[in-house]
């Protein structure tokens, strides 16, 4: 099925609307650009003034050009787009490339403009890219549809920017680099195609092998980070986003909510997707030359060879600071390096080969390095010395690279001595670099990818396996208070919601009086604490709203009368709902940290952690993970805090209770997964010792315009669909489970299709594939449950799964239909199992919106044909494919 955005990406034909004659013009720049690329589809100009431009033939309007166009590229004054595209929509053009700036940028009656563009694009279903971009090459088509000086070089990178500059920029540098681009997308605007749509054609794009990005802003979270998340799995994806620092801070009524930054949010994202980010334009050109160079990131462990040890110093020093590893050397490289290298070399890593080292030595290390399984990548560095050939160790270590795909990093400091080497290093598309910083630097960001792998891999459901929370009474507590127009919960009802997810709480009771705040006291058991109660105060103690270790009946009497009149000295403006009354949690080896949640507008409900307590802004202690959560999201959560060191024994106290603090983290990630209207709340503190977890004080901030959303629609990544799981008994007596594919089911799907007899592998994959490739195994389990659904059927003997049949489905591109294939196990049939997983799978399509289901079934495949149409799908040819039917299935009923 030909993508919907071949027009854009792949067109027959081009139009370039505004083309002229005149010098620096930007009409007159697209027809130079397209016809010194060598565009070979039909090209064609629009320009009343003119009858043919630069040779290419002219017409008045789009409606006159005797041939249909796929792509029209636009470069009129703004006011006059709306009706040009309107032209182009009823001359039959599927795409357009808006090069015009005056729209939205500019104000509202841009903006006005803007939308009147879109509406009319949208009426005759064409796309549009842009306004105010620099637009789209595809180099190896010829297709330089931009205003950009000078042409890209054909290759295996794809570069989407939101910056036009920055397309310039890195194809200015490619140029004197020889790195070459699958394509060049330049967004601007993105008022209709975003970095979603555009990631998702180059997932499945043959020409494109990585992808960079420059992101200033993300419009639609959850297809971004299908897209993101989809590319990652069979492509590095590397990006760089901008607007890291605010240039203003927001009110916010919550720890968390002052706490945490959209860009802390973003960068959580970026991790689950399993892409790498960058943080300099510097890094962003390091990261492709690498790419460029057909590197594999293997991991975070460095080799670092050097002729001087104070440079091999800054190289383990800055490896430290950015979290890389220094490697450990082997015993067999570390004999080999023995044998090389004279008596006072380092004996460790920093491998220093000593001042006078020349290229034999240069060659021998590198050698022994690459060949040692604990080096995942090597930097090799040479300062210029007396006895220094810098050319011949250079050439010595591009021998080396040529027979190993680890990452390989060059370091030649110095100018005028080591120019020439430098050079050398870039013919061979080796990275290079002047000093050991940025080399550090590239190699973390490009190794990060397979950090971030794993979390990709991650498939957490909704709800941890623990006791079942009380949803339907944590919603009722937040619908009382939206429906008394309250957004702030009371520290009773928070504590509450905590309850009803399974967070243990302190014991809490409001109270309106001194006298009832003496009779609770002497109840619960001395020594009590006592906290005012107010929607207004986020700080209790910025008010003197706090009294601790109160000791007696006339301390709890006391201690109310003196925190109402504070109070009301200090906040006369806020609402009181009275004083809480607890007991003294008595805990001295308690760490104080704090959980909490904020709300993202772009990518939903996101989970803080890091260190608790009153001076929580000063501590600045906190990371941020996007849920739903399992145990190695909990673990990477946990260990980038300050807070994590105090989790262990020390200073004679005894280490946490993990588990129990896992615990309150997996329940908030239930909470926010079960109840989109929370919008911001903290645990603070959460006090955990090696007795377990409790919430001492808790805050939630309530909304309800997420209400709409269908279930989980508020998230940004899809939990595991947990409620799909179910078990049968099938004729032969047989139990089954069938539920959704996980990342970890690589291992039996690929037994799974070993062990189909050769006719099933031909029906499956119409050709006679015995095993499944890495890339194909990935994409295979490692599913987005957002757009697509693979249902499997297993049955389980002693703790083992053995996958006996799958049907899965994946949505076109179009967001409205989808695909579908099914396949059984030979000895597995006639037991209702192709109609068993077809039923739910067709329910789940339908369920998500989903308007038909569609797939091609070799015509010899009769049991196949005959199921389908007894489920409903209509039978016919395959257009163009004799030896196929197609079955189709409408999904929504009338």
């Amino acid at each position: 099925m030909r993508h919907y955005f071949a027009p854009l990406f792949e067109p027959s034909s081009v139009a370039i609307i505004g083309a002229t004659e005149r010098q620096h013009a930007i009409g007159a720049v697209l027809i130079q650009n397209m016809l010194g690329a060598g565009y070979r589809g039909g090209l064609y100009a629009v320009n009343p003034k003119y009858r043919q431009v630069r040779g290419v033939p002219c017409f008045a309007s789009i409606g006159e050009v005797p041939a249909r166009v796929d792509l029209a590229v636009i470069s009129t004054p703004a006011p006059t787009v709306p009706d040009i595209i309107s032209a182009c929509g009823e001359a039959g053009v599927r795409a357009a490339v808006v090069i015009s700036a005056g729209f939205a940028e500019t104000g509202p009656a841009g903006a006005a403009l803007e939308r009147e563009m879109l509406d009319n694009a949208r009426r005759h279903r064409l796309r549009v890219l842009g306004p105010n971009c620099l637009g789209i090459m595809r180099p190896d088509l010829g297709l330089n549809a931009t205003f950009a000086q000078g042409h890209a070089k054909p290759g295996s990178l794809g570069l989407i920017s939101q910056s036009g500059a920055i397309c310039t920029a890195m194809l200015d540098w490619a140029g004197a680099n020889e790195v070459g681009f699958s394509c060049v997308v330049s967004l601007g605007g993105s008022t209709d195609v975003d970095f979603g749509e555009i990631v998702d054609y180059l997932v499945s794009d043959p020409r494109t092998e990585h992808i960079l990005l420059y992101i200033e802003g993300i419009r639609d979270a959850r297809r971004f980070m299908s897209a993101l998340r989809a590319a990652a799995r069979v492509k590095p994806v590397i990006l760089m986003k901008v607007g890291r620092h605010a240039a203003g801070t927001r009110a916010a009524v919550s720890h968390t909510g002052a706490m945490v930054g959209a860009d802390d949010v973003f960068d959580a994202a970026v991790r689950r997707a399993g892409v790498v980010r960058v943080g300099t334009i510097v890094q962003l050109v390091a990261a492709a030359h690498a790419l460029s160079s057909h590197v594999r990131p293997r991991g975070r462990r460095l080799a670092v060879i050097t002729n001087g040890g104070g440079p091999g110093v800054i190289a383990a020093d800055r490896a430290t600071d950015v979290g890389i590893a220094l490697a450990e050397l082997s015993d067999a490289t570390i004999e080999a390096l023995k044998q090389a290298l004279p008596p006072n070399w380092s004996h460790g890593n920093p491998i220093d080969l000593i001042g006078d080292a020349d290229a034999a030595r240069y060659r021998a290390a590198l050698t022994a390095c690459l060949a040692d399984p604990g080096v995942d990548g090597v930097l090799v560095m040479l300062t210029p010395q007396a006895m220094t050939a810098p050319m011949e160790a250079a050439r010595a270590v591009i021998e080396c690279a040529k027979a190993s795909d680890k990452l390989l990093l060059t370091c030649w400091m110095g100018e005028q001595q080591v120019a020439e080497s430098r050079r050398l290093f870039a013919a061979h598309r080796i990275p290079t670099f002047r000093t050991p910083d940025p080399a550090i630097e590239m190699f973390a960001h490009v190794s990060a990818f397979y950090r971030n792998q794993q979390m990709l891999l991650q498939a957490p459901g909704p709800l941890s396996a623990g006791p079942e929370p009380d949803v339907a009474g944590a919603r009722l507590i937040i619908e009382a208070a939206l429906d008394e127009h309250r957004t702030v919960l009371s520290e009773m009802e928070a504590k509450a919601v905590l309850a009803a997810f399974r967070v243990p709480i302190a014991k809490a009771v409001r109270v309106h009086s001194p006298n009832e705040a003496m009779l609770v006291a002497q109840e619960l058991g001395f020594p009590v604490a006592l906290k005012i109660d107010s929607p207004e105060i986020t700080h209790k103690s910025d008010v003197a709203g706090v009294r601790l270790n109160l000791a007696n009946a006339q301390a709890a009497r006391d201690a109310y009368r003196e925190i109402i009149d504070n109070t009301a000295r200090l906040r006369p403006d806020a609402r009181v709902n009275g004083v809480i009354v607890e007991p003294m949690v008595k805990r001295p080896h308690g760490r104080e940290l704090m959980v909490g949640v904020v709300c993202d507008p772009i990518f939903g409900p996101a989970i803080t952690f890091g260190t608790g307590g009153t001076a929580v802004e000063v501590h600045a202690d906190r990371a941020v993970a996007l849920p739903p959560l399992n145990a190695v999201l909990l673990e990477d959560l946990v260990g980038r805090t300050r807070a994590s060191r105090l989790l262990g024994a020390f200073r004679r106290m005894p280490p946490v209770d993990r588990a129990a603090l896992d615990e309150v983290l997996l329940r908030v990630s239930e909470m926010v997964c079960e109840l989109p209207a929370i919008r911001e709340a903290d645990i603070n503190p959460l006090l955990v010792d090696e007795s377990g977890a409790i919430a001492l004080d808790a805050r939630i901030i309530v909304g309800r315009d997420r209400s709409a959303l269908p279930r989980y629609g508020h998230m940004a990544i899809h939990p595991y669909p947990a409620h799909l799981v179910s078990e049968c008994t099938l004729p032969n007596g047989e139990r089954v489970t069938v539920r959704p594919i996980r990342p970890e089911d690589a291992e039996i799907e690929q037994a799974f299709v070993k062990h189909l007899s050769p006719e099933a592998r031909y029906f499956r994959f119409m050709n006679a594939l015995s095993e499944l490739a890495p890339q194909m195994l990935a994409r295979f389990t490692q599913i987005d449950y957002d757009r697509e659904m693979a249902l499997i059927a297993a049955t389980g003997k002693d703790g083992r799964e053995t996958e006996i049949a799958v049907a899965r489905y994946i949505t076109n591109p179009d967001g409205a239909s989808c695909e579908f294939a099914l396949v059984v196990d030979d000895a597995w049939r006639r037991q209702g199992l192709g109609r068993r997983l077809m039923t739910q799978l067709i329910e789940v399509a339908r369920s998500r919106g989903l308007s038909t289901m569609s797939g091609d079934i070799l015509a010899a495949n009769q049991s196949m044909l005959r199921l389908l149409a007894n489920l409903g799908f209509t039978i016919g040819l395959a257009p163009g494919e004799p030896g196929l039917r197609r079955a189709t299935l409408a999904l929504q009923r009338s």
